[in-house]
C-alpha cells in the first residue's frame, strides 16, 4: 500500500491487488468533511505510513477550516510512558472524533493501551487494521469503541468459497501444520482437544471473516486478472494446435510479456464490478464504511452503513444518515468544532495566537451579508442592494428622496401653501386700501412687487418636493434665485427711495429731479437682471441633472445634481450682497423723521434673512439626502416668512387695529 510504488519508472511491473493508502486516507478526509468535523484528534504509527496520513489529514483538514486537537504516535517502545500522556490527552480534549491510522504491526501495542482504561464517550474513525484488533479484544475495548467506524476494503463473491467453508473439515488436512494451528484459533481449543469434527459455520470468525475473506478475494481478483492477460496474450499470437499452444507456454511466454496485456486487462467481476489498473497499477479503490457494534458475551455486529469510492481521480462517498448511525453513545452527529460555528450573518474572524480553526464571530457590515454556516467572508451587496437587519440577505434600498407623502415633505407643503395664502391675502389687503396714506408712504407699486415675488417664493419650493425630474432640476434653483432677487431688490429700492426723499428735502439737493420717477422699478429690473445672467450662463454651461447616489449603504438617494456648486453659491451670493446693501441703507435711513418710514422694519427683516442664510451654507454641506433638500426649503421659508411679518405686519396691524393713525394728519 506504500505510495512509493506509483513511480512506474522504478516499478514498472508492480501492480496492487488492494488500493494504495492514499486512498485510504482520503476515504477518512471525505468522512470527516461530510459530518463537518473540524477539530479532530489523530492517533498514528510510529512509521512513514502514520506520518504520511498525518501530513495529508492536515492538510485536508485546512483546506476545510480544520485543525488537529492533538496527534499522538504509537511507539513499540516507552509504552508505559506514552500511556499515561495519550490516554491522558484523550481524556482531556474537547474533540469528540478521534481518527486512528496504524500499520497492523502496532496492533498489539495499540490494544495494550485501551486494554485497561475505559476511555470517554467519542466517535472512532478507524483505517482497515481495525479487524485484526479484535483477536486482543478485551471488555474495555468493547466499551471504549463501541459504534467506531471503520474503512474495509469492499469484498465480492468468490465462486464456490461457500460450499468451501461448509464442508471443510480438519481431517481433510491432517498433517497441515498451519491449518492445525487456525483451527485452535478459530474454536479456541488445544491441538489434543481439537476433533476435527467442528463446523467453520460455528467458528468464532470475527477477525477471519471480515480480513481474511478479503484478502482472499483480492488474490482472487488478481489470478482473474493474470487469466486475462494471458488470454489477451494468446489471442494475439495463436498457435495452430494444441501440442504447440502448451510449448507456446512453457517456453514463450514470460513475465516482461505479461505486463504490457496485464496494464491493459479490463474484466467485470461476477460481483458486477469492473477491474482494472490504472497507471500506477492500482485497482480502482472501494471500501466499506463499517459500524461496529460489540454486544454482551463477545458478540460483536458490523453493519455496512456506507462505501467510499475512487476511480479515476473520482471520489464518491455515500453514508446511510438513519436514526441508529450513532447509537449507543449519541443519538445524533456529534460535533467537533473548536468553536461554536457562526451563524448566517456572521464571518469568522482569527484569534492571533491560537490554531487556525480557533476564530470569533464578527457580524458583517451594512451592505454585507452571509447565508451559510461558518461563512469566511462576507458577500458585499450590489449597489442598488443592502444587507438586512440580521446581515444574512440582500434586500432592496430604501428610495430617498423629500416626498410629499413623508412627514416632512407634508409638512413643508403645507407650510408653504399656507404662507401663500397669507401673502395673497395682505395682497388683497393692500390693493383694498390702495389709497390710505399707509400703502402710498411705502410705494404701492413696489409693495405688490415684493408681495407678489414672495407668493412665488413659497411655491417655488414644491420644485424642491416630489421625485426629482429634469425639468424640476433645471428649474427650482433659478427660479429661486430670481424671484428671491426681486423680492431682495425690491427692498433696496424701498431703502434707496426713502434715503431719496428725505435727501431730497435740503435746500439746494439735487435729488429732487429723482423723487417721484420710476427709479426703483428700474433699480429692481437691473438688479434682477444680474441674477439672470449668471442663471443664464449656468444653463448654458453646467447645467443640474437628475442623479442616483448609490454610494449609502443602505438607501438610494434620487437628486438633483447641481452641475456646479460655484454657480449655485454665485447665485445665494449675489442675494446675499443685494441684502447686505439693503440692510446698510436701511440701518443708515432707520431714524428718519417718518411716522410709516419702514427703514427700520427693513432692517431687521435683512437682519433675519442674512442669519437664515449665513447658517444655511453649513447646514447644506452637511446633509445629504432629503434632508439636503429640506434645509434649503427651511431656508427658503423662513427668510421670505421673515420679509413678509416684518414688512407687512406692522402695515396690516394699523390698517386694522390703529385705523386712527392710517390719515393724513397722523402721517405728518
Amino acid at each position: 500500500m506504500d505510495p512509493v510504488f506509483n513511480d512506474r519508472t522504478q516499478f514498472p511491473s508492480f501492480y496492487r491487488t488492494v488500493p494504495n493508502e492514499e486512498a485510504e486516507i482520503d476515504g477518512i478526509v471525505q468522512i470527516l468533511k461530510h459530518f463537518g468535523w473540524k477539530w479532530v484528534g489523530l492517533i498514528i504509527s510510529n512509521d512513514d505510513t502514520g506520518y504520511r496520513a498525518r501530513e495529508r489529514i492536515i492538510k485536508a483538514l485546512a483546506d476545510i477550516g480544520g485543525c488537529l486537537a492533538f496527534s499522538a504516535v504509537i511507539k513499540k517502545q516507552n509504552i508505559d510512558y506514552d500511556y499515561y500522556v495519550i490516554t491522558g490527552t484523550i481524556m482531556e480534549t474537547s474533540a469528540k472524533v478521534i481518527v486512528v491510522f496504524l500499520t497492523t504491526k502496532f496492533t498489539s501495542t495499540f490494544a495494550e493501551y485501551f486494554c485497561i482504561q475505559k476511555m470517554p464517550k467519542k466517535v472512532w474513525i478507524m483505517t482497515s487494521f481495525f479487524p485484526s484488533l479484535m483477536f486482543f479484544r478485551q471488555n474495555e475495548l468493547g466499551i471504549t469503541f463501541n459504534g467506531s467506524l471503520s474503512l474495509l476494503i469492499q469484498e465480492g463473491d468468490i465462486p464456490g468459497f461457500q460450499h468451501f467453508i461448509n464442508t471443510f473439515s480438519l481431517k481433510s488436512y491432517p498433517k497441515d501444520y498451519y491449518i492445525k494451528f487456525a483451527w485452535v484459533g478459530f474454536f479456541k481449543c488445544s491441538l489434543k482437544n481439537c476433533t476435527g469434527n467442528e463446523s467453520l459455520l460455528d467458528a468464532d470468525l470475527f477477525v477471519y471473516g471480515t480480513t481474511n475473506y478479503r484478502v482472499t478475494y483480492r488474490v482472487y481478483t488478481a489470478v482473474y486478472a493474470l487469466a486475462h492477460a494471458l488470454h489477451n496474450l494468446y489471442s494475439a499470437q495463436p498457435p495452430a494446435n494444441h501440442w504447440e499452444r502448451s510449448e507456446y507456454l512453457k517456453r514463450k511466454v514470460k513475465p516482461w510479456k505479461i505486463n504490457n496485456y496485464l496494464r491493459r486487462a479490463i474484466f467485470t467481476m461476477s460481483s458486477g464490478d469492473t477491474q482494472y489498473f490504472d497507471e500506477h497499477g492500482d485497482p480502482p479503490a472501494r471500501f466499506d464504511i463499517n459500524k461496529w457494534l460489540f454486544l454482551p458475551n463477545n458478540l460483536i455486529n458490523i453493519r455496512k452503513v456506507g462505501y467510499f469510492n475512487v476511480s479515476k481521480n473520482e471520489r464518491y462517498l455515500h453514508i446511510n444518515n438513519n436514526a441508529d448511525l450513532w447509537k449507543p453513545y449519541f443519538n445524533m452527529a456529534p460535533e467537533s468544532l473548536c468553536n461554536a460555528a457562526c451563524a448566517p450573518g456572521y464571518r469568522k474572524s482569527k484569534i492571533e495566537g491560537k490554531p487556525l480553526c480557533y476564530y470569533t464571530c464578527v457580524q458583517c457590515s451594512d451592505g454585507e451579508m452571509s447565508n451559510t454556516t461558518d461563512a469566511v467572508t462576507c458577500v458585499k451587496c450590489s449597489d442598488d442592494q443592502t444587507s438586512n437587519r440580521q446581515k444574512t440577505d440582500c434586500v432592496p434600498k430604501v428610495i430617498n428622496y423629500l416626498s410629499y407623502m413623508d412627514t416632512m415633505g407634508g409638512s413643508l407643503t403645507s407650510i408653504a401653501f399656507i404662507l401663500f395664502i397669507t401673502t395673497s391675502t395682505v395682497l388683497g389687503i393692500f390693493v383694498k386700501h390702495w389709497d390710505t396714506p399707509i400703502v402710498k408712504a411705502n410705494n404701492q407699486n413696489l409693495s405688490c412687487i415684493l408681495l407678489i415675488s414672495l407668493m412665488l417664493c413659497f411655491l417655488c419650493t414644491l420644485l424642491f418636493i416630489g421625485r426629482p425630474t429634469k425639468i424640476c432640476c433645471l428649474l427650482r434653483q433659478v427660479t429661486f434665485g430670481i424671484v428671491f432677487t426681486i423680492s431682495v431688490s425690491c427692498l433696496l429700492a424701498k431703502t434707496l427711495t426713502v434715503i431719496i426723499a428725505f435727501n431730497a428735502t435740503k435746500p439746494g439737493s439735487k435729488l429732487k429731479k429723482y423723487v417721484g420717477t420710476q427709479l426703483s422699478i428700474i433699480l429692481v429690473i437691473v438688479c434682477s437682471l444680474g441674477e439672470t445672467v449668471i442663471s443664464a450662463a449656468w444653463m448654458a454651461s453646467n447645467p443640474p441633472f437628475q442623479e442616483v447616489d448609490k454610494t449609502e449603504t443602505d438607501t438610494i438617494i434620487l437628486l438633483c445634481n447641481e452641475g456646479s456648486v460655484t454657480f449655485l453659491f454665485s447665485i445665494i451670493g449675489y442675494m446675499g450682497s443685494l441684502a447686505l446693501l439693503s440692510f446698510i441703507a436701511a440701518f443708515l435711513a432707520k431714524d428718519f423723521p417718518d411716522r410709516f418710514n419702514e427703514a427700520k422694519n427693513i432692517t431687521f427683516s435683512m437682519l433675519v434673512f442674512c442669519s437664515v442664510w449665513v447658517t444655511f451654507v453649513p447646514a447644506y454641506l452637511s446633509s445629504k439626502g432629503s434632508r439636503m433638500v429640506a434645509v434649503e426649503i427651511f431656508a427658503i421659508l423662513s427668510s421670505s416668512a421673515g420679509l413678509l411679518g416684518f414688512i407687512f405686519a406692522p402695515k396690516c396691524y394699523i390698517i386694522f387695529l390703529r385705523p386712527e393713525l392710517n390719515t393724513r394728519v397722523a402721517a405728518k
